[in-house]
């Protein structure tokens, strides 16, 4: 009999620890979380806002604006990791078009909103190159702010939008030695069995639209 007691105690004593350990880790947790969203407050108060307001200088030079934007972003992930929607998923379509709308971001004038629904580990190269180039050409040429991107995966194809309010221009009148939209965007898009519609005139802005089939399980 004593020995049953002293084995119920000692069962006792391991669950009491254990609800004890249990107790202190979430109070710790509970400190960090507390802590960390202090300390999100007081960037999103300061620094975020500075970093904004570099963007909309007139006076501060596109390398300048383009540094401010990506420490933004940096930023922004570190201190809001479960607000990407799904932005920092590792792999596939979706990962590919952030990286690059990123990449054309920091290197240029404009902003590049990007939404992405959904995401497929299926090849999409041949699209993302498209929508790289037509980014690409809408903060070159469009004299514009902000580019607008939004990628979708659909049950069929995967398609991507790149929209711009800035000069326009007559695709018709495009000139032969220029490959980048007949050859990066469009012919791109058709070797690869899908296709490219760009939807432009002068002093309406752009928009390509992108689609590329997915290939059957």
């Amino acid at each position: 009999a004593a020995t049953a007691v002293a084995a119920v105690l000692r069962w006792s004593e391991r669950r009491r620890f254990a609800a004890e350990t249990a107790l202190a880790e979430e109070r710790a947790e509970r400190a960090r979380a507390e802590e960390h969203a202090e300390v999100a407050a007081h960037l999103h108060d300061s620094v975020l806002q500075t970093l904004a307001l570099i963007q909309r200088d007139s006076l501060a030079t596109p390398d300048i604006r383009g540094l401010a934007r990506h420490q933004e972003r940096e930023l922004r992930s570190w201190l809001f990791p479960n607000n990407t929607d799904g932005a920092a998923e590792e792999g596939g379509f979706r990962e590919a078009l952030v990286d690059v709308c990123a990449e054309i971001e920091d290197i240029g004038a404009a902003n590049v909103e990007l939404v992405v629904v959904g995401n497929t580990s299926a090849p999409t190269g041949p699209i993302v190159r498209a929508a790289r180039e037509a980014i690409l050409n809408a903060q070159t040429h469009a004299k514009t702010e902000v580019v607008s991107v939004y990628g979708e995966v659909g049950d069929d194809a995967v398609l991507v939008f790149i929209k711009d309010r800035g000069s326009g221009f007559d695709p018709a009148a495009i000139d032969p030695s220029r490959h980048g939209v007949r050859e990066s965007i469009v012919g791109r898009m058709e070797r690869y069995g899908g296709s490219a519609a760009i939807l432009s005139s002068p002093g309406t802005g752009t928009e390509v639209q992108l689609r590329l089939p997915l290939e059957s399980p």
